[in-house]
């Protein structure tokens, strides 16, 4: 396989970054461990988030056939 050469903008401070091999860079897409952890630190406090709700389950019952519904 040929090395990809995918260039990309840090999520955390908008330097380029370059993608050639997980080894060459362990970060990507950010350019330094540092911008992962920032980022990572916003996921943490809630900063970033799924805006979007989540879908219910199209088989509501799907628990009560294998008895793993919850004991009262």
């Amino acid at each position: 396989m040929k090395d990809q050469n995918w260039i990309a903008d840090c999520p955390t401070c908008g330097r380029r970054v370059e993608y050639r091999l997980r080894a060459q860079n362990p970060f990507f897409p950010f350019c330094s461990e540092r911008c992962k952890l920032i980022d990572l630190g916003k996921w943490l406090d809630e900063e970033h988030r799924i805006s979007e709700p989540l879908k219910e389950r199209q088989n509501s019952d799907a628990h009560s056939e294998d008895g793993g519904a919850d004991p009262a």
